[in-house]
């Protein structure tokens, strides 16, 4: 859902609902895909209180990269590895291919946790 914000010449701008999009990012699906992946993974790892260390041992990475992915810095993950790495928690990973709105131009990607 689209929220308004204010711009830098402090006239209200409509969000796209991707922050990426907003910025100018020209792979802004991909980027919040993977925000929206590392969030599920991250929480996983939260509630099972998990070190690093066995975070790595689980998902199958070394412990600078467990840091890497609880900042966010995804730049060396791909899409299809972060939904690897939920599998390796047990977690489903759905897929689901609609039509898109007619209100809208393009298809996008969304990413939601249940």
């Amino acid at each position: 859902m689209a929220k308004p914000s204010a711009g830098r010449s402090g006239r209200i701008v409509r969000s796209s609902g991707n922050v990426f999009a907003d910025l100018g990012f020209a792979d802004a699906d991909e980027r919040q895909t993977k925000v929206r992946l590392a969030l599920a993974i991250n929480d996983v790892l939260q509630r099972r209180g998990l070190s690093q260390g066995k975070a790595a041992e689980q998902l199958g990475i070394n412990q600078p990269k467990v840091s890497a992915l609880s900042k966010y810095r995804l730049g060396g993950f791909s899409v299809e590895r972060l939904m690897r790495f939920l599998t390796s928690l047990n977690q489903d990973v759905e897929i689901v291919i609609r039509n898109k709105p007619r209100t809208r131009r393009a298809g996008r990607v969304f990413v939601t946790a249940a």
